[in-house]
Formats: structure tokens, C-alpha cells, sequence
């Protein structure tokens, strides 16, 4: 699928503790698109995603949202832009429900047509949603994060190993979700060691303090 690129890396450069941990990363991601960011352990995965979100600066380069540098638009960027990182990001002393009522309370996204009910039984969760996090399993826990997919109305996902600790049939149900997304025009960046089942995944690999392109 072939458009004007929803997000554009540019030479991005990012150190850490006087290392290079990565260097020239370019990249661009359209509607359509999934992006998977793959290295080995230390290679700077995670630190790559936190820096397209924001939370890091880079040494050098720039990150673009529709052509226009992210700190130049950092509203219009967050409103379109869901991050779902490695730890699940859930309140362990609130439910299911609760978590994901506080997490849309939080979002500058417009709100789905879809309810709390809805999500939570996509990921299979119902009969938990009035069960403190704190009870659930790790798998489930995870599920909760990703219910919010489920809500989610914006065009650029970002997930950091979204497959840790859920079922073969949590992986099946995950692809289908970010191929729906993708097929309604939006988004996904990701990183994970889960192969995954979907045709036409663009590659991204950090290693060795530089990245090799796109596939």
C-alpha cells in the first residue's frame, strides 16, 4: 500500500554511556504499513520506540509526523500516536474496567464506538473485569494493555513486545487485530521475537551501532 508516509525517521543517532548505540536509522512508515524493529538484546529496540514517541531525544536526526518535526506538532502527535510498552502499564490495586476507564480518561484521542465490555472480551477477559489486576496472571495483565487496541481510534500504534506472556491464541488474535488496523489505514511499529503470520511486515534491524534499511 503506497502513500505519503504517516511517520518518517531521519538519520537518527542515539547514544548511551559514551556508546553508540545506534546511528543513521532511517525509516518511513504509511497508512498500511507494520514496521517490525528487530536486534539483538542491547541493540537499542526499546530506546528507538522511546525516542519515536518522544520520551528520548536522539543525538541527532529527526522524527517526522506527516512531514512536520514531532516537537513542532507534539499535540497533534500524541492524539493520533498509542504506545503500549513492554510492562503492561496497568494500575495492579484497579480492575480491568477500572484501568482502561482511567487510560481513555487520560488519551487525547477521540473515543471509540466500541465499550470497556467489548475489549475486554476480545481479549478474553470477561468474567475478570471486576478482579484487581493485582489477582490476575502476567498473561492477563497483558491482555488488559492490549484491550486498549480494542478502544483505540488513532492511526500509529507503537508496541513493545506486545506477544510477552499471552497464548498461542492471544498471538493469533493480536495479528488479526493490527491487520484490521492496518487495513483502515492505519499504523504499527513494533518490536518482538514472536514470528510473526503477516504478509508484507517491513524490517527494520539494529545491530553493531547502525541499522540496515527496510525490507
Amino acid at each position: 500500500m503506497t502513500s505519503t508516509p504517516l511517520l518518517q525517521l531521519s538519520d537518527i543517532s542515539f547514544e548511551r554511556d559514551d556508546r553508540l548505540l545506534f546511528s543513521a536509522v532511517n525509516a518511513s512508515v504509511a497508512a498500511g504499513d507494520i514496521l517490525q524493529v528487530s536486534g539483538d538484546n542491547g541493540s537499542g529496540k526499546t530506546t528507538l520506540l522511546k525516542v519515536i514517541i518522544g520520551t528520548l531525544a536522539p543525538q541527532s536526526g529527526d522524527c517526522l509526523w506527516r512531514g512536520t518535526p514531532v516537537h513542532q506538532c507534539a499535540l497533534e502527535y500524541a492524539s493520533e500516536l498509542l504506545y503500549i510498552g513492554h510492562q503492561p502499564g496497568i494500575k495492579s490495586t484497579l480492575t480491568p474496567e477500572e484501568n482502561l476507564c482511567w487510560l481513555q480518561r487520560l488519551s487525547l484521542a477521540e473515543k471509540s464506538s466500541h465499550t470497556i465490555a467489548d475489549a475486554l472480551g476480545k481479549v478474553g477477559l470477561v468474567g475478570y473485569e471486576d478482579v484487581p489486576c493485582h489477582s490476575l496472571s502476567a498473561g492477563q495483565q497483558r491482555r488488559v494493555a492490549l484491550a486498549r487496541l480494542y478502544l483505540s481510534t488513532v492511526k500509529l500504534w507503537i508496541l513493545d513486545e506486545p506477544f510477552t506472556a499471552i497464548d498461542r491464541q492471544g498471538v493469533t488474535q493480536l495479528e488479526q487485530c493490527m491487520q484490521q488496523h492496518v487495513s483502515e489505514g492505519g499504523a504499527v511499529i513494533l518490536t518482538t521475537h514472536q514470528p510473526l503470520s503477516i504478509d508484507g511486515v517491513k524490517t527494520l534491524h539494529l545491530g553493531a551501532g547502525h541499522s540496515k534499511g527496510e525490507q
